[in-house]
């Protein structure tokens, strides 16, 4: 299908965009509605209550047409990173759950996340992080990691993935090649990892093999540079990284969405226009953009105009394109009727399980 959609809708759904309010502003409706956006990401602004969530989710989902059915996203992923409120499923940081080393407990998790999430509307959770928490001192990953150990989060996040993707949701491992060993935000600055290629494909690189193993859906790009692999550039604008390495030595065959574009690792060098021709030339597939809506129009017309300037770059769009439509059709939003079995008495009864079993 990708190579019968014009090139504004093409390259429209590259794009999954962020927006402020509790309602699908008409902008954000009018692009969904002409095949203009892959999808959405949803955070904490968006959602006052589970109600609300609902409601902003059926609205996404009727204003896309149906044979594009969108990414509907959040941040999912327990501790400091959650977007929806109570009585949603409330989970402890990752690391916690590394503590326990049960990856049948971690699975049932996902199970649950993922139904809860379902209900909801949703069908991509950018969970679970596969960084390992091998630096006291980042600022940004830390307790959102399973371990300090590769062989541990690669077990615990493949069982929080499989379950996630047994109820319908997409899991989204982050940051490839990985997060875990930065001593900057990305959100603020552009980090480096100075780590030889054998102590990366040692410590960083096994959860992504594994999970690329194991069929995940889809893997997140990290806004870092490794000068062992690629030294110019960071991994979400680097072919040797994203394409090569991922695609070629990993076998990984899922979604790659870049980190969001907005972050100061790469807006304060480049324009999104460059960053995004970039990361999709790469190897990204699907570009996050989450706050700003001019610039996800001044992105979508970079790629269009770098689309039918080059005809090598047209079919790395429709590679990316055919990768997000056959994600999306594997696994469709289906909201439930309504939110109010959400946070029922399963829900109550595994926070209870964790709290016990963590004191």
């Amino acid at each position: 299908m990708p190579s019968t959609l014009s090139t504004l809708e093409l390259t429209g759904q590259l794009i999954v965009g962020g927006f402020s309010g509790t309602s699908l502003p008409g902008e954000m409706r009018d692009v969904l509605s002409a095949g203009r956006r892959g999808g959405v990401i949803v955070f904490k602004r968006n959602l006052p209550s589970l109600e609300a969530a609902h409601a902003l989710n059926l609205e996404v989902i009727q204003a896309t047409p149906a044979a594009l059915p969108p990414f509907i996203s959040v941040d999912q992923e327990g501790g400091r990173v959650g977007r929806l409120p109570a009585p949603f499923l409330k989970l402890p940081p990752m690391r916690a759950l590394g503590t326990l080393a049960d990856a049948e407990l971690v699975r049932r998790i996902g199970v649950m996340l993922g139904q809860e999430l379902s209900a909801l509307g949703y069908n991509l959770d950018f969970a679970p992080v596969l960084d390992v928490d091998s630096n006291p001192a980042n600022p940004i990953i830390g307790d959102r990691a399973f371990s300090s150990d590769p062989t541990q989060v690669s077990r615990l996040a493949g069982a929080l993935a499989a379950g996630l993707e047994s109820a319908g949701v997409m899991a989204c491992g982050k940051h490839f090649p990985g997060h875990g060993d930065t001593l900057l935000d990305s959100h603020l600055a552009l980090p480096f990892v100075d780590h030889s290629e054998a102590r990366l494909r040692e410590l960083e690189l096994p959860p992504f093999g594994a999970l690329a193993r194991l069929g995940i859906a889809s893997f997140m790009s990290a806004h870092v540079v490794y000068p062992a692999l690629d030294p110019a550039q960071p991994a979400t604008l680097s072919e040797r990284i994203a394409t090569r390495m991922l695609r070629s030595e990993l076998g990984f065959a899922g979604v790659l969405f870049s980190d969001d574009l907005e972050m100061k690792a790469l807006a304060d060098r480049m324009p999104v226009e460059e960053s995004a021709v970039r990361a999709i030339r790469a190897g990204c597939d699907a570009l996050l953009i989450c706050s700003d809506f001019a610039l996800q129009e001044r992105a979508h017309a970079a790629l269009t105009a770098e689309a039918e300037r080059s005809p090598e770059f047209r079919e790395r769009c429709e590679q990316a394109v055919g990768r997000c439509l056959s994600a999306r059709r594997r696994f469709p939003p289906r909201p439930a009727a309504d939110a109010s079995k959400i946070g029922g008495p399963s829900v109550k009864a595994l926070e209870a399980e964790l709290a016990e079993r963590l004191s």
